[in-house]
């Protein structure tokens, strides 16, 4: 319930998730643990309570049933498969005779004898050390819930039949609940969770939607109805914004026009500095719903595939042929530029199945290529399925994460076992497919020379990158406020790792949030960087802000902020820079 009661003007601050600026009606969807009653039954009441328990598993059936068929046909089979798994759950001999004998056994409510069955499998499940196991935490508690919703009598919000201008307050958005979405009528997201790889995350990015997220407490402060304003570009979400606020952003909203309709105009001309440089300005995707805006933004190619962004969306492991579909799609609507795909990186801020079940110090654990090279069978489904793909267009392989040589020779170890697979199944792909590497930890980034002398290509992984080389966990609220791009040991590291690359002649690529930042793409393009691989809606800025530019300039730049031993400082000079390229725009 709000705590607003005057329709006075209140500020949000949350986390900027999606650009963009939104104007609606809020809807908030709950999702916190029901107050499940508990009351005592007579025998003579055993059996109609197993009967209201068998009435509300044919209800819940019938709900998951209807939701698979509509992502069936809306998004195809691959997508709908989460709903069959949610069906087993749903119909678990195992756990509806747990369910049977506590009500039996202990004379107690249905309600109420199946939430401490699905608590204790939850729990059960939470502890597994493997990932795969865990995973399945997920779907108990999305289902078990669905089910206690029918057994209570309550019904959920329907997602399906939103209102005209709907903006969703949650604290997180489940797959079920994405699934039930009228995406038609959804102007953007606000949560109290943190984190931007969430699914409602994932999803106001690739429908360009703003998106707010981490606000702690947003489903307290506004009500269903409450008229609320969400600025994705600064983290806002104002509650009954008064005039004035509106007369504010109105205005920020033409200037906005005006500076995008500029950098717009130049977007099919190439990114070329004043003095002749160029850089190459690729796509970061997370499959083919985002390749048709990539192309519009005449990117320059694919520079990072988020192949988890595929695992997520099917809430699990997909087989080697709907791996296969999703890389091919994405390697046709490239036509023929470069796609760079990046083997899985699951751990620290991307778990597959339960957002919230995480590894202590998980920035740190099983995660990208260590995760894959402690499950190679997952690892040699995702090797064949992009090797096949390759035939398609131009595939590039990336590894993530690697800390060392010995990683890097495991995995292509792997890679040539599974080519070997290949060749003696009759299977085709491009035996000269290129092979690159991720710079995210500082031991890769001391290693360059010999990581450059074995890989085709580098990609320096800036946003792990700089949370590794200053300890900070880009995360966790209480120390965020020191994750610095600007911080001195992050810039000499930089430059570090791109004249190392150039020494040994091998082609270097940024990625990351920097990456779409125009002041920094400026002097990454100044310390050499061969490529650029940003949000494809960032791309024309970054390009107006290059071709405003002379490389000499921004080089001249890095020689002088190397010097400079203040981060602060720093941030002046970059600001200063900026506003010198772009004047009035900036």
């Amino acid at each position: 319930m709000s705590e607003n009661h005057n329709n006075e003007e209140v500020l949000i601050e949350g986390i900027a998730a999606s650009p963009g600026v939104a104007l609606g009606r809020a809807v908030v969807y709950l999702q916190k643990q029901l107050d499940v009653p508990c009351y005592d039954l007579k025998d003579d009441q055993l059996e109609s309570e197993l009967e209201r328990f068998d009435q509300a598993i044919l209800e819940t059936r019938a709900e998951i049933t209807q939701i698979r068929d509509k992502i069936a046909n809306s998004l195809g089979e691959g997508e709908a498969r989460i709903f069959d798994a949610h069906l087993l759950v749903l119909e678990d001999v195992a756990l509806l005779d747990e369910v049977t004998a506590e009500v039996r056994n202990n004379k107690k409510n249905i309600e109420f004898c199946y939430d401490n069955v699905a608590q204790r499998y939850i729990s059960f499940f939470q502890s597994m050390e493997d990932e795969y196991l865990r995973e399945r935490v997920s779907d108990i508690r999305d289902v078990s819930k669905r089910l206690l919703h029918n057994l209570i009598g309550m019904k959920n919000v329907n997602l399906g039949h939103l209102a005209a201008e709907s903006i969703i307050i949650s604290e997180d958005i489940s797959p079920s609940d994405a699934a039930d979405l009228d995406r038609s009528k959804l102007l953007g997201f606000v949560t109290d969770a943190g984190g931007k790889t969430s699914h409602s995350v994932i999803m106001a990015r690739s429908l360009r939607i703003p998106a707010v997220v981490g606000t702690h407490d947003a489903t307290k402060k506004i009500a269903s109805g409450d008229n609320i304003l969400v600025d994705g570009h600064e983290g806002i979400i104002v509650v009954n914004p008064s005039q004035s606020r509106l007369f504010q952003y109105g205005k920020l909203a033409t200037e906005r026009k005006k500076r995008d309709d500029t950098f717009n105009s130049f977007i099919s001309e190439p990114a070329h500095t004043l003095d002749g440089a160029s850089i190459e300005l690729m796509a970061n995707v997370d499959g083919i719903q985002e390749m048709e805006h990539a192309r519009n933004m005449y990117a320059a190619g694919v520079g990072l595939f988020r192949t988890e962004g595929i695992f997520l969306r099917h809430h699990g492991y997909p087989p080697e042929s709907v791996q296969y579909e999703e890389y091919r799609s994405v390697v046709e609507a490239a036509e023929g530029q470069a796609v760079i795909i990046r083997t899985l990186d699951v751990g620290g801020d991307k778990i597959i199945g339960d957002e919230n079940v995480k590894e202590d110090n998980s920035f740190m654990g099983s995660r990208a290529i260590r995760f894959c090279l402690e499950n190679v069978d997952i690892f040699r489904t995702q090797l064949r399925a992009i090797l096949r793909a390759s035939m398609h267009g131009n595939v590039k392989i990336m590894y993530p994460m690697i800390s060392g040589m010995d990683e890097l020779f495991q995995a292509n170890a792997v890679l040539a076992s599974v080519k070997d697979e290949l060749i003696e199944e009759g299977e085709s792909f491009d035996e000269k497919i290129e092979v690159g590497v991720m710079i995210e930890v500082p031991s890769a980034a001391t290693i360059v020379d010999l990581l450059a002398a074995q890989t085709d290509f580098l990609s320096i992984g800036t946003n792990d990158l700089i949370q590794y080389i200053i300890a900070v966990d880009r995360l966790n609220d209480r120390v965020a406020h020191l994750y610095d791009p600007a911080h001195p040991a992050v810039l000499r590291t930089l430059k570090s790792i791109i004249d190392g690359a150039k020494a040994a002649n091998t082609p270097v690529s940024i990625c990351g949030e920097i990456a779409g930042d125009p002041v920094f793409a400026g002097i990454l393009l100044a310390m050499g960087a061969d490529s650029l691989s940003l949000t494809s809606s960032l791309l024309p800025e970054v390009k107006y802000f290059i071709r405003q530019i002379k490389k000499s300039d921004a080089q001249a730049l890095v020689r002088e902020i190397m010097r400079i031993n203040d981060s602060a400082e720093i941030v002046e000079k970059l600001k200063e820079f900026r506003q010198n390229a772009l004047g009035e725009l900036a």
